[in-house]
């Protein structure tokens, strides 16, 4: 009363203002009276659902056109669109379609949740909305989440994607070293197939060379054994030499001694012509032998290289 005889200008009246309202808060919340006021102004009123006296009125909740539920200091509405319920709750990312069999179970899930609930009554303003969905029904294929559900879902989201990312540049960095890893493996196998074949080109050369070897040793064995019965050209002349005077002597003796008679009947031209021919013989197949031996040698060494070469 003395505020209200001081005047706005009054000391009462600012303490008044400076202390905090508990109707308002800097945050847009509203006490369900300011909440009952401001609906007055269009004609709605606001009744307790779980009251006394609501409850002895006996409607069912599909009958009505709104609702308003609190909990703590959050409010949201329940509203009748066209000819289906939807909730509008701001923590939704849209309307959440509600069928008139399951709005009676919402509530009371509200109710178990700590919510207050509030029946809307009078007839509510036109909309634009209640005016299309007069004419339609709408279908909801996928219920709205909580904003906090789906930015945490989006977290997850990414964190999953950034996890496979670093799995799939895992997996192309093992399969990169799986391919040097190949390469490497294909590498070593040629080499070990180079190494053999230098290994075997080796093998075959010190057989070649090991063949080559026996076969001089084979020549220069057969050479001295030769060597020791072989005549010489200067040897062989003489003996020609000497048979050539042999022949002229007997035909010297055959002019001077009569037809028929032979003077050394023992010293013939056969005999003689048959020793120089045996010498000549002889001096001729030791060197037909050393000319055989060679060519066997030869052929030896030739037969080693082909053996070889067919390993």
């Amino acid at each position: 009363m003395r505020m209200a005889e001081g005047g706005v200008t009054s000391e009462d009246y600012r303490t008044f203002l400076q202390q905090p309202s508990g109707n308002m808060d800097d945050s847009g919340f509203f006490s369900i009276q300011v909440i009952s006021n401001a609906l007055k102004v269009w004609g709605l009123e606001l009744i307790l659902f779980n009251s006394p006296e609501y409850q002895r009125l006996g409607i069912d909740p599909i009958n009505e056109r709104s609702f308003i539920c609190n909990y703590k200091e959050h409010w949201f509405t329940v509203r009748k669109l066209g000819k289906q319920w939807f909730n509008l709750n701001s923590l939704l990312t849209g309307p959440e379609l509600i069928s008139d069999t399951y709005l009676a179970l919402f509530l009371a899930q509200l109710q178990q949740e700590g919510y207050s609930i509030f029946v809307v009554k009078g007839d509510l303003p036109d909309c634009e909305a209640d005016q299309l969905l007069q004419m339609i029904r709408v279908q909801q294929m996928q219920r709205p989440k909580l904003i906090g559900e789906e930015l945490a879902q989006l977290k997850e989201q990414r964190v999953q994607k950034t996890d496979l990312e670093r799995v799939s540049e895992a997996n192309d960095g093992s399969a990169i070293l799986d391919e040097d890893e190949e390469d490497l493996q294909r590498a070593l196998a040629l080499s070990r197939q180079q190494i053999d074949m230098e290994d075997e080109e080796a093998d075959l050369r010190r057989a070649i060379q090991l063949s080559m070897q026996g076969g001089s040793r084979n020549i220069s064995q057969d050479t001295p054994q030769t060597s020791s019965t072989h005549l010489t050209s200067e040897e062989l002349r003489k003996r020609r030499e000497a048979y050539f005077e042999k022949q002229q002597q007997q035909q010297q003796q055959q002019q001077e001694d009569p037809p028929g008679q032979l003077s050394h009947p023992c010293e013939t031209p056969t005999t003689s012509s048959g020793a120089v021919g045996s010498d000549l013989g002889d001096a001729m197949s030791e060197e037909d032998m050393l000319q055989a031996a060679v060519t066997m040698s030869l052929e030896t060494v030739k037969n080693n290289f082909k053996t070889e070469g067919k390993k």
